[in-house]
């Protein structure tokens, strides 16, 4: 009987160690504290990528401080209040929608691409994605979820701007992994065209990338991060992801990223360019670190953007 005792004491220790380690992955891989910072506070991330960069991104976010611009709100598909801010370039103009990138912030990642936006003469909505500052949530999907808030945001514009406004879907990181997953769903034609930059081939293939580089075991520890987002997170993690979703895609996509990437590498985009059946391009940045393509080479981001748009 006391052998009984021990073993069952044993196993329950054991249970609870492999929920805790389960509990930890998400919390470590999903889980978003979504700070709400004070609006005055320009928070540049300290990593290396960033501070190289450091004076653009913030004289950019002066910049577009400065512009006028319409808050919007919806309501996405599970329940959650998702914000928007409208920047207006021309009257008429195709409006870009932008998603910015894992546990990344709208106005850090994307006020660069508004001014890139506004050079190409295009107006911009600038998504808080869930879990991200200005929205609801506390759980990111690495596009899994996201992709229906995009959907949704597609269809408020359609409804707030009129049924020709013309529609550019555009992500960076975990943003164009969103909007590529989105470009294969029953979306209104006026979506024209996808800016996907910088993005991954599956949530599954980047999480197991990012193990590596810990010098994790991927094998043991990935199976518990899969099962953390089904136990709180409440979603598949490998319901669907970007590669097949090119199989099925419809509107133009403009793929570009960073030869020098050495977060998401350049090969999970030239993955899916080889597999998407849309009208396509893949524009390799010289020497561009993860999400800085076009402040690594302006000219080339822009000319090769209006020749594919043209």
């Amino acid at each position: 009987m006391d052998w009984y005792y021990i073993i069952l004491i044993v196993v329950l220790v054991i249970l609870i160690l492999l929920f805790l380690l389960t509990y930890i992955c998400f919390k470590k891989t999903f889980y978003s504290k979504n700070k709400k910072r004070n609006n005055n506070d320009i928070y540049i991330p300290n990593d290396e990528i960033h501070q190289e960069y450091k004076d653009t991104i913030y004289q950019d976010v002066k910049d577009i401080r400065n512009l006028e611009y319409t808050k919007y709100s919806i309501k996405s598909h599970d329940g959650l209040t998702l914000s928007a801010k409208y920047y207006e370039c021309n009257k008429n103009a195709p409006i870009e929608i932008m998603f910015h990138g894992y546990r990344g912030n709208a106005e850090i990642d994307l006020s660069t691409g508004v001014k890139r936006a506004f050079k190409c003469g295009r107006n911009v909505l600038l998504v808080s994605q869930r879990g991200s500052q200005g929205s609801d949530g506390h759980v990111i999907t690495f596009g899994i979820k996201e992709r229906f808030d995009c959907v949704d945001w597609v269809n408020f514009v359609v409804k707030k701007f009129g049924s020709d406004v013309k529609i550019i879907l555009t992500g960076i990181s975990m943003g164009a992994a969103t909007v590529v997953m989105a470009g294969s769903m029953d979306i209104p034609s006026n979506v024209i065209g996808i800016i996907a930059d910088c993005g991954y081939n599956k949530p599954k293939d980047i999480i197991i990338k990012v193990i590596q580089d810990m010098k994790l075991p991927p094998k043991l520890i990935y199976p518990f991060i899969k099962l953390s987002a089904k136990i709180f997170g409440k979603f598949d993690l490998e319901e669907y992801s970007p590669l097949e979703s090119v199989k099925k895609i419809k509107a133009p996509v403009f793929f570009v990223h960073g030869t020098g990437d050495a977060f998401i590498p350049i090969k999970m985009t030239e993955k899916l360019y080889d597999e998407c059946i849309s009208r396509k391009v893949l524009v390799p940045i010289k020497d561009g670190k993860h999400g800085t393509s076009y402040m690594k080479d302006p000219d080339l981001y822009i000319s090769e953007l209006e020749k594919f748009f043209k």
